[in-house]
């Protein structure tokens, strides 16, 4: 919040300077409550007025959604015994399905403003799904949620979009990633997922053409269907690891002819298996070695689920569809908040057309 101060007024502490635009006031106590309690935080004022800190907002955005998700399972009856005590300490007092209604429209107006922004070019793209509990109808479901993220022409990541359906079959998919290419999504020259069918599906009718590395972290879990034998599977995955690490395409294919005569006596399904499989996890060679690493699973977006999922267990069961998306949207939103104010995630030596354009 200083720092927000100090370019607000473009100049720093005690710094002298044509370009300010006014002076520091002190600081506004401001107590907030947060899962830790209440927590007072010493607001930078300046003199001349009209300055707040966004980051104020930005910390307290999942926050309000989390309450809102706690708050929602109490009003419409659903919460167990302990909701009630959750609410009053988070909230501070009881709430009423009014008060709920209207935090909510003002939280989801930002959040959708967020979920349908404008795209740009993004070079390298990145599928993946989980799935929360969900009350519907009086049963517990499980809500699939679908989170694309990207690497950008300046190496940036990006959370790209989130969608929540109660399946996670070819149509959801595909409105999904539609609705990526409208927002303006282009440029794409690589897809890193998983084998999901309807991803695979929804895919080829969207990004036609575009290259697809399968993701080898789920590749080698998959391979471990086929091995005959319990004692087999170290030594298979180090093959399949063998493959992986070659130090190009030539090589890694050499390696997995290796692999498929090794095995298609003792192992018939395996072998078959392999060759047929495993060259969907070498796309990767096709592109620069210094992206590859970064490139041959989805494990950073992996990641990214885990965060929401250390976040969401705190509700354990979601009231309905509209209270999951609203806090995976308020934790993405946040983190991709966090990612444009970091590093670069990838480096381009070189401008290069892309290999795919929206219509």
């Amino acid at each position: 919040m200083q720092i927000e101060r100090q370019k607000h007024l473009r100049v720093g502490p005690y710094e002298r300077s044509c370009e300010r635009q006014g002076y520091a006031n002190g600081y506004k106590p401001k107590t907030v409550k947060t899962r830790l309690g209440e927590i007072t935080f010493d607001v930078p004022q300046v003199r001349e007025g009209g300055f707040y800190p966004g980051a104020m907002e930005k910390g307290l955005r999942s926050e309000r959604a989390l309450n809102l998700a706690l708050a929602e399972m109490y009003v419409q009856g659903v919460s167990t015994r302990k909701v009630k005590a959750v609410i009053e300490q988070l909230c501070g007092a009881s709430v009423s399905s009014t008060q709920v209604s209207r935090a909510a429209a003002q939280l989801d107006e930002v959040l959708e403003a967020w979920r349908d922004r404008p795209l740009g070019e993004i070079v390298y793209l990145f599928l993946d799904a989980r799935y929360e509990k969900v009350r519907i109808e009086g049963q517990i479901r499980d809500l699939a949620v679908l989170i694309a993220s990207g690497v950008d022409r300046l190496g940036k990541r990006q959370i790209l979009g989130v969608s929540a359906s109660l399946s996670e079959q070819e149509v959801h998919w595909r409105t999904f990633l539609q609705s990526l290419v409208t927002r303006g999504l282009r440029g794409v020259e690589l897809i890193v997922s998983d084998d999901h069918p309807g991803l695979k599906a929804a895919r080829r009718a969207v990004f036609g053409g575009i290259p697809w590395q399968r993701c080898q972290y789920h590749l080698q879990q998959n391979a471990s269907a086929y091995v005959p034998r319990k004692e087999m599977r170290a030594e298979v995955a180090g093959d399949i690891r063998t493959v992986f690490n070659a130090p190009d395409r030539t090589t890694a294919e050499a390696y997995l002819a290796q692999m498929v005569q090794k095995y298609e006596k003792k192992a018939p399904r395996l072998a078959d298996w392999l060759e047929k499989n495993i060259p969907e996890g070498l796309t990767v060679f096709d592109f620069p070695a210094a992206h590859q690493r970064r490139l041959r699973t989805v494990n950073g977006l992996e990641r990214v689920s885990e965060e929401v999922k250390r976040r969401t267990r705190v509700v354990s069961i979601f009231p309905n569809a509209a209270a999951c998306l609203r806090l995976v949207s308020a934790i993405l939103m946040e983190i991709d908040e966090h990612w444009q104010m970091s590093r670069a995630y990838l480096t381009f030596d070189e401008e290069k057309p892309p290999l795919w354009s929206s219509p």
